[in-house]
């Protein structure tokens, strides 16, 4: 469960402020994302990889540390900029589908986004109950979690689904 000594007042009005700051910046700053990687070291030759993200320039950094405090899970990883920008991008990352069902999930149950991002998050905690269930381990499964992938954020179509090596996959089964 999420920490209550994120902050410092531990009044309700405080505590119910600060619960709709976090929603309020993750509607702003935030993702839920799933990607599929190529694995060799899998059966499937793909690693299915779900995460929450919220990211911010180097001087907020404070900020996604404070996230991390209230949540009591994630990283933070520096993504140094090559490019004409001064501040490096820092990236508050929540991976393990432990912290995401039990912490991550159900603050944003509790606590609906109000953006789009709300459409995204459903899509999320589908993908992240069917891997619960271990579904995420067949190749049926993967193709379901790749459907729900492609309605979410962009609408970007996932590279697995029209990869050579599921096609294939696909026509000897």
């Amino acid at each position: 469960m999420p920490s209550k000594k994120a902050f410092s007042a531990d009044n309700p009005q405080e505590r119910k402020k600060f619960l709709g700051w976090i929603v309020g910046f993750t509607d702003g700053e935030g993702c839920f994302s799933v990607s599929f990687n190529k694995n060799k070291t899998t059966s499937s030759g793909w690693q299915i990889f779900p995460e929450f993200v919220i990211t911010q320039g180097e001087k907020s950094l404070s900020i996604l540390e404070k996230i991390q405090r209230f949540f009591k899970c994630g990283k933070i990883f520096i993504n140094r900029r090559k490019d004409n920008h001064k501040e490096n991008l820092y990236r508050y990352c929540v991976r393990s589908i432990s912290d995401l069902s039990l912490k991550i999930i159900p603050f944003f149950k509790a606590n609906p986004l109000e953006t789009a991002k709300q459409r995204d998050f459903k899509q999320f905690v589908l993908i992240i109950d069917m891997m619960l269930r271990q579904e995420h381990l067949r190749l049926k499964g993967m193709k379901k979690i790749a459907l729900l992938v492609s309605k979410m954020n962009r609408k970007i179509p996932s590279r697995f689904l029209s990869s050579p090596e599921t096609i294939r996959r696909t026509i000897l089964r």
